[in-house]
């Protein structure tokens, strides 16, 4: 029996399949913005890349929590 991925990273498949990009390429987009705070990056990848809120949230929450090793 395979583990079911739960948080963030659940949403992982939908959105590489919804917007072409591995999941990879997207946190290293959030790491190359100058924008620090999960609710801008949230914004500015539904602005600027076209994201889903739930979508872009998952991204930015994953992402942050890597970084701080949370």
């Amino acid at each position: 029996m395979t583990a079911q991925v739960k948080g963030p990273a659940a949403y992982f498949p939908s959105i590489e399949k919804k917007y072409g990009r591995p999941v990879a390429e997207w946190k290293d987009l959030i790491r190359a913005s100058p924008l620090t705070k999960h609710r801008e990056l949230v914004s500015w990848l539904k602005s600027e890349h076209g994201l889903g809120h739930g979508h872009a949230n998952a991204l930015v929450a994953h992402t942050l929590a890597e970084d701080t090793g949370s």
